[in-house]
Parts: C-alpha cells; structure tokens; sequence
C-alpha cells in the first residue's frame, strides 16, 4: 500500500480535475455550436428538418447518457476507427449536451411573443434577419440562466466517462483509492472539488436569473 497524505491527495486529485473542466469546456462549446445549428433547422418551419431535430433530441434526451458513451466508445470501432477515451468522451457529451441546449434555447426563443415575429417581417426582413436582430437578442437574456445552470450538469456528467477509461476526477479517483484504501478520504475530495466547481455556477446562474426577473418588471 503507497502512503499519500491528504495534502497528496487532493494535490493528484487537483491535477486530474483539469480534464474535468477540459471536457466540460469541450463538451458545452461544442454541444453549443451543434445547439445552435439544430435551434436554427427547427425554426425554418421545414418539416423534415423540424422531424430530424425533433427525433435527435428525443433520441439523447432519452437515452442514458451512460449508453451513449459507450455507444460511441466500442460503436466508433466497429468501423475499423481506433479511437481513444478522450475522443468517445467529448463527441458523446457534446452530442449529448447539444440535444438539451437545443431544446432550452428552442423553449427562449418560442417565449418571445410572436408580435415580435411580425413587426420585423414588416420592416422587410429576412428570417435570418429576424433572428439576428429581433428574436435571438431577447431569447439570449432568457436563455442565459438555464444555459449557465446546465453546465453544471455537464460537468457532473463527465464523471461516467470514466468507465470507458477517461482519466477525469472521479476515475483518478477510484485509481487513488486502489493504491491508497483511503476512500473515505479520497471520495470526500472528489466531492469537494466537484463542489468548488459547480458551486460558484449555480450561484451565477442564480444570481442571472434574479437579475434578468427583475429587468422584466
């Protein structure tokens, strides 16, 4: 058995949660741009691309995240790809991330009333115009608290990537714990990081919220 000191093993925990807040960052930028593309397919009232949508949101919305990563983990192979853990795990989380920021920015944007729509279709226009200049710029104050709140699920859900073998907090971890048998010690720190994380988040998250209620009195 190797002995680690606490101050050890949270300094080795610390180092680990990087790659925490690495696939996090990957997973919630990325899953953003997909987001957003989807957002868009759904608001140009085409009926196909209004179906796809529809069915890839239900599709990741549906199914455990869990799954997904493995899916994307030993599916990817099936192709004769190689592929590693870092890459099943941010093309998982990202497509996962995006299905849910699709559906929220979709909810912002279908609060905005259709009044607004139509005031600037009256001025000539066009959709993207619409969207650019009209809609989007309303739907963005509504849509920031959720958006802000659900990276903090994003990071919680980087902890399944370590069953398929990402080296992230909670796997460092459970590696920790292995060479250690301190797992008392070792899961308190992991919570603990994990708490200093996504903590300070939902506080902004919260604090946007207040903010943005009190605007619209």
């Amino acid at each position: 058995m190797v002995e680690f000191s606490a101050w050890d093993i949270f300094r080795n925990l610390l180092l680990a949660a990087r790659w925490t807040v690495v696939l996090s960052l990957i997973a919630f930028i990325g899953g953003g741009i997909v987001g957003m593309t989807l957002l868009i397919a759904r608001l140009t009232k085409s009926v196909w691309a209004e179906r796809f949508v529809a069915a890839y949101v239900a599709l990741f919305q549906g199914t455990p995240l869990l799954m997904q990563l493995f899916l994307a983990y030993f599916g990817i192979a099936l192709f004769g790809i190689n592929t590693s853990p870092w890459v099943a795990a941010a093309l998982a989380l990202t497509l996962y991330t995006s299905a849910f920021l699709a559906e929220i920015w979709r909810g912002c944007v279908a609060s905005i009333p259709r009044g607004q729509w139509e005031a600037a279709q009256s001025l000539a226009m066009n959709f993207g115009e619409q969207l650019r200049h009209v809609v989007l710029p309303q739907a963005t104050r509504i849509a920031i608290p959720p958006t802000v709140g659900f990276l903090v699920q994003v990071i919680k859900g980087t902890a399944l990537a370590s069953v398929i073998g990402f080296i992230e907090l909670t796997k460092a971890g459970t590696m920790i714990t292995n060479a250690t048998f301190k797992p008392f010690v070792v899961y308190s720190c992991v919570a603990l990081l994990y708490f200093g994380l996504c903590y300070p988040i939902s506080w902004y998250a919260k604090k946007l919220e207040r903010k943005i209620n009190e605007a619209r009195r």
